[in-house]
């Protein structure tokens, strides 16, 4: 039986090229979709003969949320799943200083994610099924000082996906929110990660389609981090404030 395509928007990111990979593995055709969305002409290929499925590519660029309705129309099939694996970390300090990177910031992992999957939300219910999957952070379940204005973004992105998985229940259409950790990509390349809390984008795309297979709502991507969330949200303010974490 012939599988349903998939759309990777963000598809340039570390994670959303192991998406791409996970899906194709299962027999999905797969939809790439980002910026200079040329430069993923080898992977296309790659993904195609590897797996033997068919590939597309198409420009996409998160930011310009006049142009997602468009977008959507484009596609030759509308997608049974789409995965948003947007996202932009940047650094705190320089968010700091430059509010024009902040804000980019906080567009690129709020606004156009949450513009774009609203668009194909309301395709998804006009036709009654589907799967929305959203990557937000672990970030966004507590502001900190280190990096806040990322995690404020996430953490608007998280709720927005917990309000449209709520509205679109009963409308056959199932969302998804990925919390993963710390993930070994080139966003984090440099930063001093824990091993044993950290994940690989392959590991990543691995639990999305099993979280998508089982209609999972919040996934976790390590659980040890639904744990280790529980207690940074229940440490009291007046001791968190005192720590620069």
């Amino acid at each position: 039986m012939t599988k349903p395509p998939v759309l990777i928007l963000g598809a340039r990111s570390d994670i959303g090229k192991a998406t791409a990979h996970a899906f194709a593995a299962l027999g999905h055709p797969i939809q790439l979709a980002a910026r200079r969305v040329d430069t993923l002409e080898a992977d296309r290929s790659d993904i195609a003969l590897r797996y033997n499925v068919e590939v597309v590519l198409h420009e996409f660029d998160a930011l310009d949320c006049a142009s997602h309705a468009a977008f959507v129309e484009s596609l030759s099939v509308l997608p049974d799943i789409a995965v948003c694996a947007v996202g932009l970390m940047g650094e705190q300090s320089h968010n700091e200083r430059d509010p024009e990177a902040a804000v980019r910031v906080m567009r690129s992992n709020y606004e156009g994610p949450a513009s774009i999957l609203a668009v194909l939300a309301n395709r998804f219910a006009d036709r009654g099924h589907g799967t929305l999957v959203g990557i937000s952070s672990v970030a966004g379940e507590r502001g900190r000082a280190t990096n806040y204005v990322y995690g404020s973004a996430k953490a608007g992105f998280t709720a927005f996906l917990s309000g449209l998985r709520n509205r679109l229940s009963k409308r056959g259409v199932h969302v998804v929110t990925v919390l993963p950790g710390f993930v070994a990509t080139r966003m984090t390349e440099g930063m001093d990660l824990p091993a044993k809390l950290t994940a690989q984008p392959s590991e990543v795309a691995t639990a999305i389609t099993r979280a998508v297979a089982k209609k999972q709502s919040i996934l976790y991507v390590r659980p040890v981090w639904r744990l280790i969330m529980l207690i940074i949200r229940n440490i009291p303010e007046r001791l968190f404030k005192e720590r620069t974490i």
